[in-house]
């Protein structure tokens, strides 16, 4: 092994393919032996902090670093080889391709150890991997040298080589774009020609017949079954390609015995599923960018409300394309689409029609978004309240954050958070804007009694307090469950016996634009809760925080609307289910 390393001006080495919970301490405790090391860090997802599968360690001297490169690499640590290489600062050299070699049809047991060591003696390699899957490797790999001339060495000496009994193809990586480029010369000159379409009664003799006059055929196959019966399908190969293009331009289309032939260049089965699957992601691209920032969804409609009087209302704020209200046959479904022939006209009628009352109901109006889209953006706004959870106090929680479970660090208890939770062994009240806080022992038999700013209560006892407005303090206080208080301070409350309070009063639009812009999303969640726990129970109050994100006016549409209500609690059970299954992956 060529054990002389290239020179960096800081030892620094990047270890790759690491186990999930691998920390900075296991690496330390694997590396320290190699020399004293500066810092080690593991990379780690901005959100959810979960380990990216990679790590930087930084030597004091460059021989520590060369002597772990040299020692350690592939060894196992959580029962997986780490691969490592010096880290390279500069992303340009990674992506030139310079030196960069490919090997393929390599033997399933050459990991990534077995090909550095075979190539290794060609050059210093930067980066050595076998590409492999779960089931292990799939046959291909690459080496980056150092240089380009060890590259053309490594090909020159390995290419048709055996490795483990098997003749093995080395040869320069080519970039994705490469390739393409490579496969569209190809394909312009192509000779094998396909055929479908044609009657069962179709047979090599009639198929060359039917193509000899283009040109000299080299073979002629019609498909058959396990009966010996035309599949509809054949090929025709030609001597050369302006012989097949012919055939393709005469007979593509042509109508034979009542049906229409199709003939097109023949193609490898992943190949045509490349092709059709680039166009098909270049059709959905063009209609997204066709109508990005200019189609507007709108909901919350009036049953009276039809294609006319809903283009009839958006009118007024620039040229109309299209107005459409989606139907169950003849049956509203409360929404629909509105498309304008520019982004400011849209942007206008959103500014001026969201909230505004037609037909008795209030417009809920945004531009209209994909549901893999809406999906992702409360995807992220979950995943961005955990993490910040993680990171704060108990007791500077926001008071709209309901009932979602914390783990805390290293301990195995979680915090249940929610003013709405049926029954609590314990807890505290916190004052926001106050470092005091209060603490509250409940029997977990009893259910307290939930004051909401709608009860007209004069004064409420609240750690021996009577001197504060209740519908003052029901914004001001928040219960935690399931917090471990070690000391009271201050006499604990005189709790009322559990009684039977009657709900709130329906909420209507005009209640929730008069109430102060904090309380909006209580009285909303007051009335969002009980129906999402008739739902689901064990989530409501997961649930319940996740949807008070969504815009007040779609809030009040699903207290209103139970298959709106359905259709987004649907949604946030989906997000729920793949965080969990992500997290039950990642642990394994």
């Amino acid at each position: 092994m060529n054990s002389s390393g290239p020179t960096y001006p800081l030892a620094s080495l990047y270890v790759g393919d690491l186990h999930p919970d691998v920390t900075e301490a296991m690496l330390y405790q694997k590396f320290s032996p190699a020399g004293p090391i500066i810092s080690i860090r593991v990379c780690r997802d901005i959100i959810t902090r979960r380990s990216l599968g990679y790590a930087y360690i930084n030597f004091q001297q460059p021989a520590d670093a060369e002597c772990a490169l040299d020692t350690m690499n592939y060894d196992l640590i959580k029962g997986r080889p780490i691969r490592i290489m010096w880290s390279q600062r500069d992303p340009g050299l990674r992506k030139s391709g310079v030196g960069n070699i490919f090997i393929k049809n390599m033997d399933e047991s050459i990991d990534n150890k077995a090909l550095y060591d075979t190539f290794s003696t060609f050059g210093n390699i930067l980066s050595c991997k076998v590409v492999s899957d779960e089931k292990g490797s799939k046959g291909y790999g690459f080496v980056h040298f150092e240089t380009q001339e060890a590259a053309n060495r490594a090909i020159e000496t390995m290419n048709g080589m055996l490795l483990n009994d098997k003749k093995v193809f080395v040869g320069h990586f080519k970039s994705r774009k490469e390739r393409e480029m490579e496969s569209g010369s190809k394909a312009s000159k192509f000779t094998n020609v396909y055929i479908k379409n044609f009657g069962e009664d179709c047979t090599d003799e009639t198929l060359k017949d039917m193509f000899s006059a283009f040109g000299r055929t080299l073979s002629v196959r019609v498909m058959k079954d396990e009966k010996g019966r035309s599949r509809g399908f054949g090929f025709v190969n030609y001597g050369n390609h302006e012989e097949a293009q012919k055939a393709v331009d005469e007979m593509n289309g042509k109508e034979i015995d009542g049906k229409i032939l199709y003939v097109g260049r023949a193609q490898k089965r992943q190949e045509r599923q490349d092709e059709l699957k680039r166009k098909f992601d270049q059709i959905k691209q063009d209609r997204n960018q066709r109508y990005q920032g200019v189609n507007l969804y709108v909901k919350n409609l009036d049953d009276t409300i039809d294609n006319e009087t809903l283009r009839k209302e958006f009118a007024p704020y620039g040229t109309i394309t299209s107005a459409k209200v989606m139907t169950d046959g003849t049956q509203s479904k409360g929404f629909g689409f509105v498309c304008f022939s520019s982004a400011e006209e849209a942007t206008k009628a959103v500014t001026e029609m969201n909230g505004r009352i037609v037909a008795s109901k209030p417009l809920y109006v945004a531009l209209a978004q994909r549901r893999e889209e809406r999906k992702a953006i409360l995807t992220n706004k979950y995943l961005q309240r955990l993490a910040t959870m993680r990171s704060m106090p108990a007791y500077t929680v926001s008071t709209y954050i309901w009932d979602i479970h914390v783990y805390i660090y290293n301990i195995n208890v979680f915090l249940f958070l929610g003013p709405y939770s049926p029954q609590f062994s314990g807890g505290s009240v916190v004052r926001r804007g106050s470092a005091s806080i209060t603490t509250v022992r409940q029997a977990s038999t009893q259910a307290p009694r939930v004051v909401t700013s709608t009860q007209k209560t004069s004064t409420q006892t609240v750690g021996g307090r009577t001197d504060m407005p209740a519908e003052h303090r029901s914004s001001h206080y928040k219960y935690y469950s399931a917090v471990r208080n070690p000391q009271q301070v201050g006499p604990a409350p005189v709790m009322e016996p559990p009684a039977h309070v009657q709900g709130p009063e329906p909420l209507t639009a005009s209640m929730l634009a008069a109430a102060p812009l904090r309380d909006q999303k209580q009285l909303l969640g007051e009335r969002l809760y009980p129906m999402i726990h008739a739902l689901h129970p064990n989530l409501a109050g997961k649930i319940t925080g996740m949807l008070l994100e969504i815009d007040n006016s779609e809030l009040l549409h699903m207290l209103e609307s139970p298959e709106s209500l359905n259709s987004k609690v649907d949604e946030a059970i989906a997000v729920l289910q793949a965080h969990q299954a992500k997290q039950s992956s990642t642990k394994k």
